[in-house]
């Protein structure tokens, strides 16, 4: 019988090793994985490279993985807001890296990792600093930037309920890079307010289906509501 339901965070969490690239979802808090995140903080590992919208904001979340000491590289799009002190430091004193790519960019380099491409072309950040060293070409006229598709070990996600196969249904901004999230990684874990019995999920809800999903987590009252 499929059944992707973890008993705790410590189980959900566990396998994941140093150095691995960890895909996270969020739109500032909005989404954010919060508890899972903790979670592999207590868990332990190191030297990994996260993919997520943005560097975290105040000392929670992935600010606080930051803060641990566990993040050797980040891609993101938006490393700097008036929240994000923590990576600000760690940046300043060059003990992280960073790739910043532009969101619209991230998004499609992750559906590219999850759908199998090779990569995709796009007309962002021609002729910029962030195309530099990249291949380029004209298409009916207008130039393009090539961009390698992004692939995680694991992703960390968010959602509103699952069922034991592990079908999700998000609650509005949640669904934000989740959904693609989940097709690019190796190994899916994703934390949800409630488990319901199979066949509760209206089938028309359902954005992310179980085949991407691999451990659910029930936390009934997450620290972030969204």
């Amino acid at each position: 019988m499929i059944n992707k339901f973890s008993e705790s965070l410590e189980q959900a969490i566990a396998g994941i090793p140093d150095g691995a690239v960890v895909l996270i979802g969020g739109f500032g808090g909005a989404g954010m994985p919060t508890e899972l995140i903790h979670a592999l903080i207590d868990q332990g590992a190191r030297e990994l490279t996260v993919v997520n919208n943005n560097a975290g904001n105040h000392e929670t979340g992935l600010a606080a993985l930051l803060k641990a000491g566990r993040v050797r590289k980040i891609i993101c799009s938006f490393p700097k807001s008036s929240h994000s002190w923590v990576f600000s430091e760690l940046y300043s004193q060059g003990r992280i890296e960073l790739e910043c790519v532009p969101q619209g960019t991230i998004a499609a380099r992750l559906q590219a990792g999850g759908s199998g491409l090779g990569g995709i072309y796009t007309p962002t950040a021609y002729g910029t600093a962030l195309a530099e060293g990249k291949e380029t070409r004209e298409i009916d006229g207008r130039h393009y930037v090539f961009e390698l598709p992004i692939k995680g070990d694991f992703a960390l996600v968010k959602a509103e309920k699952a069922d034991r196969w592990g079908n999700l249904v998000y609650n509005k901004t949640q669904r934000n890079f989740g959904p693609v999230m989940c097709t690019a990684a190796k190994t899916t874990i994703v934390q949800v307010r409630e488990c319901v019995e199979l066949g509760a999920l209206d089938p028309e809800t359902i954005v992310t289906p179980g085949i991407f999903v691999d451990r659910v987590v029930e936390v009934p009252n997450p620290e972030l509501s969204s």
